[in-house]
């Protein structure tokens, strides 16, 4: 009998220790106490969740590159731009003092700065060679305008950011771009999410210069056979062709993409599915890519379904109601009366991913102004875009500033715990990858 009530006692006792030690294993695993052997494991393998992993996607804050894409003009174009734009002969075009900088090629960027957003500005090139021609070169009297380049004959959307005056460009194509990014994204399967900015352009020189006359050049720019490049609508084809181009590099059910389906999940709505903070966890996105589109193909993008069902890409917003709000772009992160501050802190608190830009036309590089990066981090940007993530080469030289941006922490953080909208978790230290 007391053999009896002493194994009672035993099973008694360890059933009461695992129950408490099953009770609390989840909130030692979220406050860092848990293993974490599974670091490196995307979440799979049935072993214990390292507590970084409990993350969601709008607990992190990344910088991104701007442009990413983008090569500095060529010299002597660039100069000549630059000396008619003084005169107020090109006063309609963007100040070149803005595109007085260049990006290191995509795999580096990600690899060797650790930058975790790009952007790609895309044209629609349905038929091939729509900007193999570089008329731009006609300014400084070069009639050698063909490039010579036989991917630009190619169809499929091309990526460069004005057409004929500032066209150099490490990947050629959209799908070059995607398919570098592809890549790595490969060779480092647990990377935290990469946001892609994919800016949809129509505009180009054309639409503002078609009669300006050159001196020395025997006919306008506008001219049969002298006209600059123009470009081709974004339509109902160019979207669907977007997505095919998404596909053909990411596979047709978009693995390692995270779509607007999978943030909607069961509700109505992609606004509804932040609310209720439908966000994917760390462990579930790793090695995932996000593509977020604005510009000209916004409304075409959305005319099939207001809430993206399908779709490849996400579609930036400034709202918060639309059936599509989701990632919110707002690039002046100052407070008001100068910036959208108040709206980026206001969308983060809800639950949205908020995109801003610490830089922008080379202006801080030159002043060494960070205001703008403060307010950014302040007010718990996601996604922080910048031309310098790595300090302009002609840093300490007259009119340039050693202006690089990460996370001033002294670390070159480029990646982090985003302490506005997740404040309970930053103790848990460093993002690792």
């Amino acid at each position: 009998m007391n053999k009896t009530k002493l194994l009672l006692s035993f099973c008694l006792g360890s059933i009461i220790t695992l129950f408490v030690s099953c009770k609390h294993e989840p909130e030692d695993i979220l406050y860092g106490l848990g293993n974490t052997d599974a670091i490196g494991q995307n979440g799979s393998g049935g072993g214990p969740i390292d507590s970084m992993d409990l993350l969601k996607l709008n607990e992190i804050q990344v910088i991104a590159s701007h442009n990413s894409y983008r090569l500095h003009t060529d010299q002597d174009l660039y100069d000549r731009v630059q000396q008619l734009y003084s005169t107020g002969a090109l006063s309609a075009i963007p100040n070149p003092n803005g595109w007085d900088y260049s990006h290191l090629p995509i795999k580096e960027q990600l690899q060797d700065y650790r930058v975790r957003g790009l952007e790609y500005d895309i044209y629609y090139d349905p038929n091939g060679g729509q900007f193999a021609k570089r008329q731009g070169r006609l300014i400084v009297l070069d009639f050698s305008t063909a490039s010579g380049i036989a991917e630009l004959d190619n169809p499929g959307f091309k990526m460069l950011h004005i057409p004929d005056l500032d066209y150099n460009s490490s990947e050629l194509t959209f799908k070059g771009g995607l398919m570098r990014l592809k890549e790595w994204s490969d060779a480092h399967p647990n990377h935290i999410p990469v946001f892609v900015n994919i800016e949809t352009k129509e505009e180009t020189p054309a639409d503002a210069l078609s009669s300006l006359t050159i001196p020395g050049l025997p006919f306008s720019l506008g001219a049969i056979g002298g006209g600059l490049t123009k470009a081709k609508a974004f339509d109902a084809n160019a979207v669907m062709a977007l997505d095919d181009e998404i596909k053909s590099v990411f596979g047709s059910g978009l693995e390692n993409v995270f779509s607007p389906d999978e943030l909607r999940g069961t509700y109505s709505t992609l606004p509804q599915a932040v609310a209720a903070g439908n966000w994917p966890k760390l462990k579930d996105i790793r090695g995932k890519v996000i593509f977020i589109i604005e510009g000209a193909a916004s409304d075409d993008y959305l005319v099939s379904s207001s809430v993206l069902a399908g779709k490849a890409c996400f579609v930036y917003t400034d709202k918060l109601t639309d059936d599509y709000s989701s990632f919110i772009i707002l690039n002046s992160p100052k407070d008001p009366p100068n910036g959208k501050g108040l709206e980026i802190a206001e969308a983060v608190s809800k639950g949205f991913i908020v995109r801003t830009r610490s830089d922008s036309d080379t202006d801080e590089a030159r002043t060494g102004d960070y205001s703008n990066l403060d307010a950014a981090i302040a007010r718990g940007a996601h996604i922080i875009s910048t031309d310098y993530y790595k300090a302009d080469a002609r840093a300490g030289q007259p009119g340039w500033t050693d202006f690089k941006v990460d996370f001033k922490d002294g670390a070159n953080t480029m990646f982090r715990i985003n302490p506005v909208s997740a404040p309970t978790k930053v103790s848990l230290g460093a993002l690792k990858e």
